[in-house]
């Protein structure tokens, strides 16, 4: 096996795939003549003996009459006398006690045998009653014996409180004969043995009784009131098997197959019908069985053989049946045969390119038939019966089926439809169910195809023929300044020759345009023709780009669209994706979901990585009239997480690092910089005065392309030179060994290389340690010491080294352990996914899918997941999330409305929750250039991610509690959003679940629970109240008075209040201070009689110096500011 490259953790080592499945004993069968029979086929002689046993002893179960077989040995073939035995059945039926008369005769010294045996639709020849007696005096003289035999009562009775699980029996045999004493004919010989030297022989079969005919048993027992009383209550109920049939729909919706190595993983369970299970066990070496599917091919297969369906089992290897493509357009049938070697054969017919037809195989037993349909009604077609004398092997439950690629072959280049799988019989064409359901779709794929080849030609004749007549040109023109005057300022020439019609050139007069305008003289286009043609097709997308980059340039979309399509058919799919994003979301051109959907299977079929990431999304969420798949999901998330390493890797490409960057953020914000920012220059001004943490950071920035730096790799390996060979910084001296290493932006050296690590891990950095053991087992193939390293850096955490060491036990090299441990590999895979380690999470999201591993439960949600994390780690997508964010920053909201529409497509959180915000903050460019809901939409999506921050279920809620737009209020979805922004700690979910209580809302139960509050404790709304006030003022970040913290005293002053209200104290209260009140009223009285009696003519002139109170209210609004820190998730160059 050859061996996989260890991770060195940056950059890392493309890993060497592992052999294909078929390989030594089982290596890919060769095959045949196309259409013969394999060399040394045999026959089946154990298979035929044994049947022929059980139709000399087990009769047919159509006979209901007694038959009689008379052996007569050769010895005895003198004697007068013949053996025979006859038996009779007083009753038919089978029941607990059944008479039997048997009558026999005997020449010799015998022994007398009675047997009954039983079948079920599960077991077959069961021996339920046996007896024997000895005839050694009676000789030939027929003797009649009367046995009794009995029957179990499960075979008898029905089901009632002691006979808890009757079975069902389909035949009752009843059979007897007679052996010789000397011919084995001994009490102590075996049954079967003794079977075998009968000289008479006799059966009959008897009448078997449905369970639910049966009587019930009296079993002199007297059951207890409860007892009896809970058994009548289920004694009555019919026992149902489980509605369950045997065809498998494999894939419902279109895929689109790139031809990399990625496809879908699917995996058989066994039924749940005992029957039918017990039918796909009893076929193990007998396959009865049908596929059928529909397929689109662009081109036949590029390597030796491509993969259309195929069935890999637990041990990696390829089963029955395996399906694929071969480079002239033949079928490649392989089955694993019972004796333990592979066996393939190739069809006669190619399959048709660029049209869409059904594939439909069947096997029975040794038989193959293979049929291809094309058009609606499916009439013209090929046809080849194929047929094997050899016994193949085919348990579709003991291993997965894959549709597409894998890591062992590539896939097809094409699309492929629904697929049906029978797994239990064999039908023929016109029997098989299985329309092409979008109709719609698939024709609109046929004729985007039909379109391209035309625009792909013209694009070929005219970049040709131009490129020929410039250099025709050049060759013959003299030196003339005239004509080099008029060839600069002058009009274009054109060219009369060109071979297309006026018609074609007003079909496609944007294409044409778009050529005119290009100069193809310049000689830096391929010389090979589809490479000329993608170029062009680059060309034209950077026209699109350019335009759609002006002010206002969303107003231009309109000649936008016709160049994006030009690009597409040329082949350059991100423009595809341009077009899957205006069409589903509406940007400018009118929403059409039908051509959103072809331009995204376009431009996945193509590997565009957004492309792809946008499909993955939408069968990962099931929406937007893509079907919940998560199998069909993670084909296409896996596709683009094998490669993400590999584009970290490289540094051309418009790549940027995928960073978590929120508009809400204006911590964030404020670091955001480039190469002229005050940030930047004040790093550059530090790291040139010897700081390592500024030089570090700032070969970082360079080298990935982080917080708005364009990517520099060159200017980073200088940073990272200098802080290493100017400090004792061990990061930096790891960072720059780590490029001598690799040579990227470096010439190699290998030896100081090795001397910078060996002084990083002398420091105590593990990611060196890890480095060394990279080291020796890249360039010394010393296993030993790389295995000493990686266990002594995983111990200090380092999860490149846990990644490393499940590789040498992948691979089988660990020192000490023989042969492959994919047990343990995994355990290390699965600790290194832990740590962020990228190919960790690759293989641990391979084995959830496959279910390969019992370590590894299949959970494709769960692979689906771990796919989904690495793919959004794309560069690609980076570069599109910093162009927007950077257009934000300067203000272009046209541009940063369309690329965050473009990322958010893909099914990252941070876009949607960010192209939320931009429509809030603009929601009249939105509602202008947008045709639908984009608050809604993206808030919406971003609630079900995984990692969907608070804010976004708080917007939810209160978009569910006030409604928006077409949307209805729903109080119930707004609880539970709160809810969950509660419980990821924020405490403003808190607050608005106790304003909704105020309200006189309810809060389920079950969200109560989900909160973890008792409602046996909490019982009343005041009592939730409290809570949830409680828990708010404990989640709050402000030091000062909070809202929580003044409506939970709110609540409190009304609690005692109202306590106050309904107190006996409120009686004595009132009663004092009316007593108060009667005796100031009478004071107050007197005092006026006495002045009336005291008056005197004085005159009291007013103070002037009455001072007037003059209220001074000071607002205190006190409220400190949250601190943010700023946490900058930044990677570093190493292991």
């Amino acid at each position: 096996m050859q061996q996989r490259g260890a991770g060195l953790g940056w950059p890392r080592q493309q890993q060497q795939q592992p052999p294909p499945p078929a390989v030594g004993p089982r290596a890919a069968a060769m095959a045949p003549p196309s259409g013969g029979f394999p060399p040394g086929l045999g026959g089946r002689p154990a298979c035929a003996l044994l049947l022929l046993c059980y139709l000399n002893f087990v009769p047919s179960l159509g006979r209901q009459t007694s038959l009689t077989t008379s052996v007569t040995p050769k010895a005895e073939q003198s004697v007068a006398h013949k053996d025979f035995i006859y038996f009779t059945v007083f009753e038919g039926n089978v029941r607990n006690i059944s008479e039997v008369s048997v009558e026999y005769l005997c020449s010799q010294p015998c022994v007398v045998n009675l047997e009954a045996v039983v079948s079920s639709d599960f077991r077959s020849s069961i021996p339920v009653y046996k007896k024997r007696w000895r005839n050694e005096k009676h000789l030939h003289t027929s003797r009649t014996h009367l046995v009794q035999v009995k029957f179990p009562s499960i075979m008898v009775y029905r089901d009632d409180y002691f006979i808890r699980h009757s079975i069902s029996v389909s035949v009752v045999v009843l059979r007897a004969w007679i052996t010789h004493k000397s011919s084995s004919g001994d009490l102590n010989v075996q049954w079967e043995e003794n079977l075998l030297h009968a000289v008479a022989k006799n059966y009959t079969l008897l009448k078997t009784v449905p369970p639910f005919e049966r009587p019930f048993k009296d079993h002199q027992v007297c059951l207890e009131w409860n007892m009896d009383y809970i058994w009548s209550l289920q004694a009555n109920k019919i026992p149902q098997c489980p509605s369950e049939n045997d065809v498998v729909t494999l894939l419902g919706f279109l895929y689109a197959s790139s031809g990399e190595n990625t496809g879908i993983v699917k995996k058989f369970p066994r039924f749940q019908n005992r029957e039918l299970e017990a039918t796909r066990h009893q076929r193990i070496d007998y396959p009865v069985f049908t596929v059928s599917l529909w397929l689109y091919l662009l081109h036949y297969c590029k390597a030796n053989l491509c993969g259309i369906l195929y069935f890999v089992d637990a041990n990696e290897m390829y089963g029955t049946p395996s399906v694929f493509l071969t480079e002239e357009g033949n079928l490649h049938i392989q089955m694993h045969l019972v004796k333990g070697e592979d066996l393939a054969v190739k069809t006669k017919f190619t399959l048709p390119l660029k049209e869409w037809f059904r594939l439909d195989i069947s096997f029975n037993g040794g038989q193959i038939v293979v049929t291809t349909s094309t058009g609606q009604d499916l009439k013209g077609y090929h046809n080849q019966t194929i047929r094997f004398q050899e016994d193949f092997h085919y348990n579709d439950t003991a291993g997965y089926f894959i549709i597409g690629g894998s890591r062992y072959v590539a896939g097809i280049e094409g699309f492929f439809g629904p697929l049906k799988y029978y797994r239990l019989h064999t039908l023929h064409p016109v029997q098989i169910i299985n329309p092409l359901l979008e109709k719609q779709l698939a024709e609109q794929i046929k004729l985007y195809y039909e379109r391209c080849a035309e625009v792909q030609e013209i694009v070929s004749v005219y970049t040709s023929t131009v490129q020929q007549g410039g250099r025709s040109r050049g060759a013959c023109d003299l030196q003339n300044s005239y004509l080099d005057l008029k060839r600069r300022y002058g009009r274009p020439s054109t060219c009369r020759a060109f071979p297309w019609e006026k018609e074609l050139r007003a079909q496609h007069a944007s294409l044409f345009q778009a050529l005119l305008e290009m100069d193809l003289l310049m000689g830096n286009l391929p010389t090979s023709q589809n490479e000329s043609v993608l170029g062009i097709g680059g060309r034209i997308f950077e026209k699109a780009v350019e335009r759609l980059s002006r002010v206002d340039s969303l107003h231009q979309m309109s000649s936008v669209v016709p160049l994006l399509m030009d690009s597409s058919c040329c082949g350059y799919h991100k423009a595809s994706y341009y077009l899957a994003v205006f069409y589903e979301t509406g940007l400018i051109v009118p929403q059409n979901q039908l051509q959103g959907m072809l331009y995204s299977l376009v431009g996945g079929q193509g590997s565009e990585r957004l492309s792809s990431m946008n499909l993955g999304y939408k069968h990962y969420q099931g929406v937007d009239n893509y079907p919940l798949d998560w199998e069909l999901s993670y084909a296409y998330y896996s596709n683009i997480a094998t490669k993400t390493p590999l584009d970290q890797h490289t540094l051309q490409g418009d790549q940027a690092y995928v960073e978590a960057v929120r508009l809400k953020d204006d911590e964030i914000l404020k670091v955001q910089t480039k190469e002229d920012g005050d940030i930047f220059m004040w790093l550059k001004h530090e790291a040139i005065r010897g700081n390592a943490a500024a030089q570090q950071r700032l070969a970082q920035m360079l080298f990935w392309g982080q917080q708005g730096v364009a990517k520099n790799p060159e200017a980073a390996i200088e940073w990272y030179a200098k802080g290493a060979l100017e400090t004792e910084d061990p990061a930096l001296i790891y960072d720059y060994a780590i490029v001598l290493f690799k040579g990227q932006g470096v010439k190699k050296n290998r030896g100081l290389a090795l001397e910078l690590m060996k002084k990083a891990a002398s420091k105590g950095l593990h990611q060196a340690v890890n480095g060394l053991g990279w080291y020796y087992h890249k360039f010394k193939k010393n296993y030993v010491k790389a295995a000493k390293y990686w266990l002594k850096a995983e111990e200090m955490g380092n999860p490149d080294a846990s990644y490393n060491l499940g590789v040498l036990y992948l691979d089988g090299i660990f020192p000490g352990v023989p042969g492959r441990n994919q047990t343990l590999a995994g355990e290390y895979f699965h600790k290194a996914a832990q740590g962020g380690h990228i190919e960790g999470t690759l293989w641990c999201s391979l084995y959830y899918m496959t279910g390969n591993l019992e370590t590894f439960p299949r959970d494709p949600e769960k692979a689906v997941v771990w796919a989904k994390h690495v793919a959004e780690k794309n560069g690609y997508l980076g570069h599109v999330i910093r162009k927007g964010l950077n257009a934000y920053l300067e203000g272009s909201w046209h541009e940063a409305l369309l690329y965050y529409v473009l990322a958010a497509e893909t099914g990252i959180e941070v876009s949607q929750t960010n192209l939320a915000h931009i429509c809030e903050e603009r929601p009249d460019l939105a509602k202008r250039y947008l045709a639908v809901n984009c608050v809604w939409r993206y808030y919406n999506f971003s609630v079900f991610q995984i990692d969907a921050p608070s804010f976004a279920y708080l917007k939810m809620g209160d978009l569910y509690y006030y409604g928006h737009q077409n949307q209805s209020q729903d109080l119930e979805l707004s609880v539970q959003m709160y809810a969950q922004a509660a419980l990821d700690g924020d405490s403003q979910g808190f607050f608005n679940l106790a304003l909704l209580i105020e309200e006189g809302a309810i809060i389920p139960h079950h969200i109560l629970d989900f909160l973890e509050i008792d409602p046996t404790i909490h019982s009343n709304n005041i009592s939730i109240l409290r809570e949830l006030y409680e828990r708010c003022w404990n989640h709050s970040s402000e030091e000062s008075l909070s809202p929580c913290s003044l409506a939970w005293l709110y609540l409190h002053l009304r609690l005692i209040w109202g306590t106050v209200l309904h107190s006996a104290l409120t009686y004595f209260l009132g009663t004092f201070l009316l007593s108060v009140l009667i005796a100031w009223t009478v004071q107050y009285f007197q005092s006026i009689s006495a002045n009336r009696s005291n008056l005197t003519p004085a005159r009291n002139s007013p103070d002037p110096t009455t001072p007037t109170a003059s209220p001074a209210v000071t607002p205190a609004a006190d409220a400190s500011a949250q601190d943010q820190p700023t946490v900058a998730n930044n990677p570093e160059p190493r292991g």
